[in-house]
């Protein structure tokens, strides 16, 4: 647990810090006494993001409509409750402010004591603002994101400048069955904000939430097995609000990472794929506009595309989907999805896109389909693992390369393990399993 003990001379070394920023926020060497590690890390990262020290407030990713929509279809929707009774409620009355974001830092809901909302809403810590450290640099939620565990970030820790008066706890959110990073939870406000117990309490309630969530969704897996699932018109899917429905509770997801037979979740039910279909949901997932049969059998077949073998496992798939949502059932001329449907590839890669490699090595189970050789398929591996892979090594730490490192592709990867071993420090008893690998492959090299 972080214990943000004698506050006084670690903002002073924070303070310090930031006048060196004011001359050149990507050189904070030589060292500064009393600066966190992760905080001076942390702040490195957030000037290679070329997030500004200076600015005021941070900005918005979602207009109000924009945000109800994306919210209401979020799995931590389904935890709100929890989130309100453990945290929220007593928020009200102690001067503290509750914020659940999404797992790239874009805060869903803000609440809890009214006078500190009034507050915070001049530096945008309001709903649909982003809050990672790409664009607001050092923050609870962001930091937390980024290395992917619980965190505190006290005052002048903070990046941007006007943000100084605040300090924050924050631990991101996984899913109870994936383990995918689905978000964060934060507390907001003065010094209670990182009062030692406070992490303590956020990472009790994440893991309520998180059990909630499993027992939901177990109940209404139960639920559904017992009945026909019907089909519901655009309508009354518009009538109900947050939990009312399936789709409100979980996101459509597809997991193709480090599996042969991806995982298609659909309306809280989950069902393992052949190995063709499995391709088939991956091409479709990654071509939202849709594919012709011609443009799906040339990226689903190596050599020349069979339309007719391709119509006959469009037929299957379909009766294997309408089991599980009818409403999900591809449509065809051309074959496409009728919903969003987030495979984890795709987490992945918004997760690298801003800058966020920490997260989306925690996302990353291995290659796509590893066995599969369908030529887009093949593509979307090679270009997930490629971007991955020099991602570490270009912003990596030395836990993140040796992550990497563990990963079945990386088992005879040279230069990822040479990288670790420049940035352990001298007496690090990892550098040992470092070494043998090494020797091991260039024995390897030398047979």
């Amino acid at each position: 647990m972080t214990n943000l003990l004698h506050p006084e001379p670690r903002q002073r070394a924070a303070l310090a810090g930031h006048e060196r920023l004011g001359s050149d926020p990507g050189n904070l060497t030589p060292e500064i006494p009393g600066l966190r590690n992760l905080i001076k890390e942390s702040w490195q990262r957030s000037a290679s993001f070329k997030a500004n020290p200076d600015n005021a407030a941070a900005p918005l990713a979602f207009d109000w409509d924009q945000l109800e929509d994306y919210r209401r279809q979020h799995p931590l929707a389904a935890i709100m409750p929890v989130i309100n009774k453990l945290l929220v409620q007593p928020s009200h009355d102690s001067g503290l402010l509750v914020a659940v974001g999404d797992e790239v830092g874009r805060l869903l809901w803000v609440d809890g004591d009214p006078t500190l909302q009034r507050r915070a809403e001049g530096m945008m810590f309001v709903p649909g603002a982003d809050w990672s450290e790409a664009s607001v640099g050092t923050s609870a939620p962001g930091t937390a994101l980024a290395l992917g565990r619980g965190i505190q970030i006290a005052g002048a820790e903070h990046y941007q400048r006007a943000v100084h008066p605040w300090s924050c706890t924050a631990v991101p959110f996984h899913d109870p069955d994936s383990g995918a990073v689905l978000g964060v939870v934060d507390i907001t406000g003065t010094d209670t904000a990182v009062a030692p117990h406070t992490l303590s309490l956020v990472e009790a309630t994440v893991a309520a939430a998180q059990a909630q969530l499993r027992v939901e969704r177990l109940q209404l897996a139960a639920e559904l097995a017992r009945k026909p699932v019907r089909r519901r018109s655009p309508a009354a899917a518009g009538r109900q609000g947050p939990g009312a429905s399936e789709g409100s509770l979980y996101r459509n997801s597809l997991q193709l990472l480090g599996r042969d037979q991806a995982l298609l979740s659909l309306g809280g039910r989950t069902v393992s794929l052949s190995a063709r279909h499995s391709e088939i949901l991956a091409l479709l997932s990654t071509h939202p506009d849709g594919l012709t049969a011609e443009e799906l059998g040339l990226l689903l077949y190596p050599g020349e595309g069979s339309t007719i073998t391709l119509r006959a496992e469009m037929v299957r798939l379909r009766k294997v989907i309408q089991q599980l949502s009818p409403d999900a059932v591809p449509g065809s001329r051309p074959y496409r999805l009728p919903l969003d449907l987030v495979p984890d590839t795709g987490q992945v890669l918004s997760c690298l896109q801003r800058g966020a490699h920490r997260i989306a090595l925690e996302i990353y189970r291995g290659e796509v389909l590893p066995r599969s050789e369908a030529p887009g398929v093949v593509d979307l591996r090679n270009r997930v693992s490629s971007l991955l892979r020099e991602a570490v090594l270009t912003d990596g730490s030395a836990e993140s390369l040796l992550k990497y490192a563990a990963l079945p592709e990386a088992r005879d990867d040279v230069v990822i393990r040479r990288a670790a071993l420049r940035l352990l420090p001298p007496r690090s008893p990892k550098r040992a399993a470092v070494v043998a690998d090494l020797e091991r492959l260039e024995a390897e090299l030398r047979a």
